[in-house]
């Protein structure tokens, strides 16, 4: 048995608890496992890196050196994990390595959602959910003028908006009737499918993708075909469906899985001395994969490792959505309140709330001008681990 923390993932994660362990505890041992190049980089930057002109490398505000004397710690870079046994406390690596913890974090986030679609193009279908992702995704971009991008929720908006800094048509394709259906009254909705229209965004709702063909033979681009039959040329395919948290290898080793690895407040797993935070985390029933519940489970965490067992508290933690042609913040009610939306609309903004029926504000979702109501609007929505 070691006297090791063992984070298993370099994501934001791994390594902002990792950070915040550090600020309470100086000596022990630290262990990282990454899958990629154990660099330092903000994944949330991804959706909006084509407007900045940034490369994937540098988007690295870290590399892998830098992280291990500023936290003091040991990364093993492009490591793959094997087998976990949560009885010896060991954590085997492929290449036969054998790290012992004291306490064992799993932090290894999510993986995209892909479509079983059909065709001779599907193997060319791209997601973006780490740096190596993007570098794929911007080199491919190179006489790019249009792209089809699956899912019309937070992540194909904030893709299709970056595309039009770049003067690339990107055409948003769901099955919903409208975008971010799941984070906006239907008004508020409308409004920022239409300001990413004006800045030459193109929509089809009620259909999905089911086949991806080559144009032309390689390099002439793609044909979509879609669930009504009709077809769509663009020159790349970005599937933003969602994510789905990656729970294999914490249930391999016996952990409890729902739709996350299953924790309680302390964020701590099924068996002693493992704990999970971040996208693959099912937090008291709650799968969140913004970046605020990430930082309130990095520091109660920490001080849970730290020796003083903290339980993780959710505020109301609005999601900004980077879509600059209409700026967009969102609070969303709980998926099970009781209530009913409000929304004022002007020229220059959408105001919509969610309140309760003895007039509890639960939620908000504010676009343009109206996103100055933030904060204000932030301390009145009761938070959701408390």
């Amino acid at each position: 048995m070691s006297a090791s923390v063992v984070i298993l993932g370099t994501g934001l994660a791994g390594f902002t608890l990792a950070r915040e362990f550090r600020k309470l505890d100086k000596d022990t041992p630290l262990v990282l496992v990454s899958r990629d190049h154990g660099g330092f980089y903000s994944k949330p930057m991804l959706s909006n890196a084509l407007a900045g002109n940034k490369t994937a490398a540098s988007l690295v505000m870290k590399d892998s050196d830098k992280m291990v004397t500023e936290l003091n710690a040991t990364i093993h870079n492009r490591a793959t994990v094997s087998r976990i046994d949560t009885a010896a406390r060991t954590v085997e690596l492929t290449d036969g390595t054998r790290i012992g913890y004291r306490d064992l974090v799993f932090a290894v986030g999510a993986d995209p959602i892909r479509l079983p679609l059909e065709g001779d193009a599907a193997d060319t279908v791209l997601s973006v959910n780490d740096l190596d992702d993007y570098a794929t995704f911007a080199g491919r971009l190179d006489g790019v003028t249009s792209v089809a991008i699956l899912g019309a929720g937070l992540i194909g908006c904030e893709f299709a908006n970056d595309l039009l800094s770049r003067s690339i048509v990107p055409t948003v394709i769901d099955l919903a009737p409208r975008v971010l259906p799941r984070l906006l009254p239907e008004a508020a909705s409308e409004r920022l499918r239409a300001k990413l229209a004006e800045a030459g965004a193109q929509f089809r709702f009620g259909v999905s993708a089911v086949r991806v063909d080559r144009v032309g033979g390689a390099g002439n681009g793609l044909r979509l075909t879609l669930s009504d039959g009709q077809t769509l040329d663009a020159g790349l395919v970005l599937s933003a469906i969602g994510l789905r948290p990656r729970t294999t290898l914490a249930a391999d080793a016996g952990l409890q899985v729902n739709r996350g690895i299953v924790t309680n407040r302390l964020l701590a797993a099924s068996a002693g001395h493992v704990h999970a935070l971040g996208d693959c985390a099912e937090v008291d029933g709650h799968t969140l994969p913004y970046v605020m519940p990430i930082m309130q489970q990095a520091r109660a965490l920490a001080a849970t490792l730290a020796g003083n067992p903290t339980p993780v508290v959710y505020p109301a933690m609005p999601v900004i959505v980077k879509t600059p042609a209409c700026p967009t913040v969102v609070c969303p009610p709980p998926l099970d309140a009781s209530g009913a939306w409000t929304v004022e609309l002007t020229d220059d903004g959408c105001d919509a709330r969610f309140h309760r029926g003895d007039g509890q504000l639960l939620g908000f979702a504010l676009l343009g001008a109206a996103t100055k109501q933030r904060q204000a609007l932030a301390t009145q929505v009761p938070g959701l681990l408390v």
